[in-house]
């Protein structure tokens, strides 16, 4: 049914007492149970387990992916489906709205630890205790939910904005429970039959499964005479290679160079066709054309000419020209100038978000309405998250964030307190974008902060790191907590109960992904001992924690120690840069090519990137065929695309969690 809205004159001529009581008697649903203890059980299991899922793909590509819908769908078909069997009552709107809440704080707590923490890790070789890091991930994360309740109060209540995405959200959740179930047990079921297709693929693909099953339960070496197990291989051309060694076949070569070595390989890893279908085929297609550019045609020439070269470690140990190495020796430095300048100019080409983030902190013009309306009444004081605990808590989890930042990473006070103002004006733009576009620009805006501290204190990484960590985190909580909010607002939920949501949904987030992301990235050798050495592998390329500390190295180092063809290739990044945004803002976005994605694929693999431009391509064919509405194809590749794709990657990346814990155990 329609969801009841003021009008665009209401919206510019009403006070917001006025639409504090319209809502209030037109909207919020008081009787209907929201915060229960289901509801918070279910988000914070289903936060933890996709919170999980996001950390194996930001660890893979550094990108976020968002929990919120998928979230929604499966909390509507478990329990609608326990209540087709008498087990449960079925979920209210507004229990699923808050489950929703919890699972999307979840989701978002596996950011700084494949960005800002993974970079001071790899910048400082040392690896910060699991403890430090839920502390401080922890802290941060609730003060961006004390920053946002008084952004609450003007954004939504008061100018009503849009926050699309949140919107989007709303609009579902209307849907599924006011007529459409049947859509949304459909999706349910495309996502739950791609993720046990996908999962039993992976499980296949997986050397640690496939050990335990075969050896550890089948004894299939002591009987069967297997010396190893067999396992469906990722990297197809492995089964060329293999033939090529045994009957001396042809190696494709570039410049001299194997095309293993540039990492040129093709795989199927179904995790990446999900999360292209996710990002759409022009950001996929910027990828790819990154990593061609870069390992096809860039790092032969650079490795004939001996820029990029094997080299021997201080243990002695001789270090082969890989992927890895053509990353860390040269591609990182133009990789990150593109996505640097990429990302600064669509942020500088928007304005209105620096001003109307401020213009909205203000008061309207005009008449100004009777002290009573705005003062003493107050028609939602027994819902809304009291202001005086933002007024109370935000000065003190700024001290307790000051204090953490200081003790655990060494952050010396005075500047750890002077990025906070710095950090809380980048917050109001940033929730301010999310209101209007759905974009939360934190990667932008924290390089704002690392620049700022880093001109201040070159000598220590942490300075700049740690502060700008502190400004994602904080800005995309608050961000993320008001588009959680916005579709409560238009269902009619108590915005104190989401409150508390988020705030359980950090908790989740943070116990779930902070171990795990030991498990992934920092596991024990044979004698017990953690490196950061592993954080960045064949497996996890850690993009994220790549372009964060490639910026420190930039602050602390300057680019006098750079070859001069790294000097040049920035410079010309940073031009190539400025003129793809031009374009894509002169021609409204039909400029096909984003130079942040271009950079982005410089430092992903870039099989990876192939696989992500498949799975795009997949699904941007399929719309273009003009499906006819309501037919069986357009419901499973239109509307189904996001279904499917969290099938893809929950089902691969579950199996590939599962299968990194038995290789660690056996």
């Amino acid at each position: 049914m329609a969801l009841p809205q003021l009008t665009d004159e209401q919206v510019q001529t009403w006070t917001r007492t006025q639409k504090d009581r319209w809502w209030l008697e037109n909207v919020y649903r008081g009787d209907l149970p929201q915060l229960t203890i289901r509801s918070a059980v279910t988000g914070f299991l289903l936060g933890g387990i996709l919170s999980a899922t996001a950390l194996y793909i930001g660890g893979k590509t550094g990108i976020s992916i968002g929990v919120g819908l998928t979230s929604v769908i499966l909390a509507f078909a478990l329990f609608r489906g326990l209540a087709s069997i008498g087990i449960a009552k079925d979920f209210t709107i507004l229990e699923n709205n808050c489950t929703q809440s919890i699972a999307t704080a979840a989701g978002y707590m596996i950011t700084p630890l494949v960005s800002s923490m993974g970079a001071y890790m790899l910048v400082t070789g040392r690896i910060v205790p699991w403890w430090q890091l839920i502390v401080w991930n922890a802290v941060i994360s609730i003060l961006g939910v004390l920053v946002a309740f008084p952004l609450k109060r003007r954004f939504i209540n008061e100018d009503q904005l849009p926050f699309p995405e949140g919107r989007a959200c709303g609009v579902v959740l209307d849907t599924l429970y006011t007529g459409k179930g049947d859509t949304g047990m459909f999706k349910a079921k495309l996502l739950v039959v791609t993720g046990v297709f996908t999962g039993v693929y992976q499980f296949l693909a997986s050397d640690g499964w496939m050990t335990l099953v075969q050896f550890k339960l089948l004894r299939m070496d002591q009987w069967a005479g297997m010396k190893e197990p067999w396992h469906f291989l990722e990297r197809l051309d492995t089964y060329y290679y293999n033939l090529a060694a045994k009957y001396a076949l042809w190696t494709p070569k570039i410049l001299g160079t194997d095309v293993r070595q540039l990492g040129l390989r093709l795989t199927l890893d179904a995790a990446m066709l999900g999360v292209g279908g996710l990002m759409g085929i022009r950001v996929a297609t910027s990828c790819i054309l990154g990593a061609f550019i870069n390992f096809a045609v860039l790092a032969p020439i650079m490795i004939e000419r001996g820029d990029i070269k094997a080299y021997t470690n201080p243990a002695g140990k001789l270090v082969q020209i890989s992927r890895g190495e053509i990353v860390n020796q040269w591609s990182l430095w133009w990789g990150v100038t593109m996505m640097v300048v990429g990302s600064l100019v669509s942020l500088m080409a928007k304005p209105e978000l620096f001003t109307n983030a401020f213009k909205s902190l203000r008061r309207r013009s005009g008449p100004a309405p009777a002290p009573a309306a705005v003062v003493v009444d107050d028609p939602l004081a027994h819902i809304e998250l009291p202001l005086w605990m933002s007024l109370v808590g935000v000065p003190i989890f700024s001290v307790l964030g000051a204090w953490v930042t200081h003790e655990f990473f060494g952050v010396p006070w005075l500047l750890a307190f002077i990025s906070l103002p710095l950090i809380f004006v980048l917050t109001v733009i940033c929730t301010n974008s999310m209101a209007l576009t759905s974009w939360t620009p934190t990667g932008s805006l924290s390089k704002i902060t690392q620049f700022t501290m880093g001109a201040i204190d070159r000598t220590n990484p942490a300075s700049n790191l740690i502060p700008a960590g502190m400004t994602a985190e904080i800005a995309s909580n608050a961000a993320n907590l008001l588009s959680d909010i916005k579709p409560g607002y238009m269902l009619g939920a108590k915005p104190r109960q989401q409150a508390i949501g988020h705030v359980i949904g950090i908790f989740a987030g943070a116990i779930a992904s902070t171990p795990l992301f030991f498990l992934l990235f920092l596991p024990p050798n044979s004698a017990g001992v953690r490196s950061v050495e592993t954080i960045v592998s064949d497996q996890f390329a850690m993009p994220g924690a790549l372009q964060w500390k490639g910026v420190a190295d930039l602050i602390a180092k300057g680019v006098s120690n750079l070859p001069p063809s790294a000097i040049l290739s920035m410079i010309v990044a940073a031009v190539a840069a400025v003129a793809f945004e031009v374009l894509r803002i002169k021609t409204k976005g039909r400029f096909p090519i984003s130079a942040v994605s271009v950079g982005l694929g410089v430092v992903l693999p870039p099989e990876s990137c192939f696989a992500m431009w498949i799975g795009a391509l997949i699904f941007w064919w399929q719309a273009r065929k003009k499906l006819e509405p309501g037919s069986r194809a357009h419901d499973i590749w239109v509307e189904g695309c996001e279904p499917i794709c969290a099938g893809l990657i929950s089902g691969a990346a579950l199996v590939g969690i599962g299968n990194a814990i038995v290789n660690v155990l056996m």
